[in-house]
């Protein structure tokens, strides 16, 4: 093993230097102006592992890992989903963001999903659907409050949070697991494909759909979130790395400017140096924004 040629102090001071560079370089678009000068809570939280949110009937049993904070009241609640290009990934790797939630005060379902090729697109819409539905059946169970939930995901978890709180404006999204009971208050999206027509060529996207644009030009469009934005969605934060190679930044510029043009609420935290790795391994602020941004859209009451 080579020995760093600094000692640990240095080493310790570098990377303190260089995380404070990296958050540096971001721009925060409506930013709320005013900032709280007192220390946010921190609360202590159980977790409930693979606690299973699908009906008996449904076409694969999922479980979703269950962050609860030892809390006073009826909490507000973050649905969490991971990415991995609809394909891979796990709820595990969401732990580090599930756990700064649940400090924050958050109640959080840490979700599973249907991956391809196994299952395609709208299957994991529908599990998503089925999971907020599941959380505000046992809110009374879980301590939340029903009328305060967010979805929060980053990558492909981003891309079908987004879509979830846009579904009720388009009935084929809808339809037939939606509904009142499925819908969020606020959205926290990274890294977020938000227009699947961008992408030509590669595997995950068609692998997602089920064919190339060319073949099924219809379904590139539905599951695209910015086609469906209105000005009855819920809140968003975007964030997205500026250097990001796989989902470009354009992704959010546009759902933001179309949340904008719509009259919706929304936030938008640009990380300049980060690329779609980067962004998630090395946040910097974005997490602290986020949770910010929950604390002002849903706030404890």
């Amino acid at each position: 093993m080579t020995r760093s040629p600094l000692p640990r102090g240095a080493r310790s001071a570098l990377a303190l230097i260089v995380a404070l560079a990296l958050a540096a370089c971001a721009t925060h678009i409506n930013r709320p102006a005013a900032r709280s000068t007192a220390a946010p809570d921190r609360f202590t939280y159980s977790v409930d592992v693979q606690r299973r949110y699908t009906p008996p009937d449904w076409p694969e049993t999922l479980y979703a890992d269950l962050y609860r904070p030892e809390a006073p009241g009826a909490r507000p609640a973050v649905l969490l989903v991971h990415g991995g290009g609809w394909e891979g990934g796990e709820p595990d790797d969401m732990r580090g963001i599930a756990e700064r939630l649940a400090e924050a005060g958050f109640v959080v379902m840490n979700v599973a999903y249907r991956l391809a090729p196994a299952y395609r697109f709208p299957a994991p819409l529908h599990d998503l659907q089925a999971a907020v539905r599941w959380l505000r059946t046992h809110a009374g169970e879980l301590g939340v409050d029903s009328a305060r939930i967010a979805g929060f995901g980053y990558s492909a978890g981003a891309h079908l949070v987004a879509l979830l709180a846009l579904a009720p404006a388009t009935p084929a999204l809808d339809a037939p697991h939606g509904g009142p009971d499925t819908r969020l208050q606020a959205v926290v999206a990274g890294g977020t494909p938000t227009d699947l027509r961008k992408f030509d060529g590669g595997r995950l996207v068609p692998q997602f759909l089920g064919g190339t644009q060319a073949e099924v030009a219809d379904r590139y469009a539905l599951a695209s979130p910015a086609v469906h934005v209105t000005p009855e969605a819920p809140p968003f934060f975007l964030y997205h790395g500026g250097s990001d190679l796989l989902v470009s930044v354009d992704h959010a510029e546009d759902l933001f400017e179309r949340l904008q043009a719509a009259g919706v609420p929304a936030e938008f935290f640009r990380m300049h140096l980060r690329g779609h790795i980067a962004a998630f391994l090395t946040d910097g602020t974005a997490l602290e924004r986020a949770i910010g941004f929950l604390d002002r859209t849903l706030p404890h009451r």
